[in-house]
Parts: structure tokens; C-alpha cells; sequence
């Protein structure tokens, strides 16, 4: 459901969103940069990442990677084929569930991923303060006109 805001909104709030998306969009015209150069499209680096960040000591399976990635099961199998195809992940049967399957990292993958982190994590905290003032200020609704 999209809610909406009863208020009319100001000069402020429309270029505070617009700032917002662009810097979105620069952070991630970067991460795919990042990713190819890494020898990864997007999607495999961020199916790799959510992997990687799924809650310690649960295993991901395709499932819950669909669910992460927001796309279609399926789409997450044919994802996981291109990462096992590439060296980058394992599937396994669930021990307690035969049906499923679920995922676990390579090396080569845990190697990739150290290396794109630590550049975006350097990338986010040079942008963090910036969109902690946009956020603030869409978040306060400060009105400048």
C-alpha cells in the first residue's frame, strides 16, 4: 500500500527527494562499477552479499535469497546456477528439510567480497554525512521557502 503525506509539500521536500535519489543513484552507478570491475554483475555481487549477511549461524537458501533480492524463485535459481557455474557458491540439501536447498560461499567468493565491501564500505562513510542531511531533513520536514 503506497501511503502519502496530507501536507502540500515544499520547494524544500522536492529538491531534499531529488538530492536523495541522486545520491542514491551515484552510490549505485558506483557499486556496479565496482562489481564489474570485480569480474561480478550487480546482481550476483548483491546475491553474494546477502548470503554473506544472512543472520549468523542460519543458512540461506534460494528461498530466502528470492525473498533478499526481491525477485521470483525462480529468477533466484537461475541466479545461483550463474554463481555456482562461476565458483562462487555451493548448494547443499537441507539436512532437515531434503526439499530445500541451501547456500554457502566459496572462497573465491568470501575473497571478492572482502575486497567490494571494504570500497563501499570507504564509499558510504564519504557519502554518510550528506545523506544523514538530506535524511534530516526530509525526516523534520524543514521548510526553507
Amino acid at each position: 500500500m503506497v501511503r502519502r503525506l496530507d501536507e502540500t509539500l515544499s520547494q524544500a521536500d522536492y529538491e531534499a527527494l531529488a538530492t536523495l535519489r541522486y545520491t542514491l543513484r551515484k552510490f549505485m552507478d558506483f557499486s556496479t562499477s565496482a562489481a564489474h570491475e570485480a569480474g561480478l554483475p550487480p546482481q550476483q555481487h548483491q546475491a553474494l552479499l546477502a548470503i554473506k549477511g544472512n543472520g549468523a549461524g542460519e543458512a540461506m537458501t534460494i528461498g530466502m535469497l528470492a525473498e533478499k533480492l526481491l525477485i521470483a524463485p525462480h529468477t533466484a535459481t537461475e541466479l545461483v546456477g550463474r554463481l555456482i557455474d562461476g565458483g562462487y557458491v555451493t548448494r547443499h540439501p537441507d539436512p532437515t528439510d531434503k526439499r530445500r536447498q541451501t547456500l554457502q560461499l566459496t572462497e573465491k567468493s568470501e575473497e571478492v567480497l572482502q575486497t567490494l565491501s571494504s570500497i563501499h564500505l570507504v564509499e558510504i562513510r564519504e557519502m554518510a554525512p550528506k545523506l544523514i542531511e538530506i535524511l534530516t531533513q526530509l525526516q523534520a520536514g524543514v521548510r526553507n521557502d
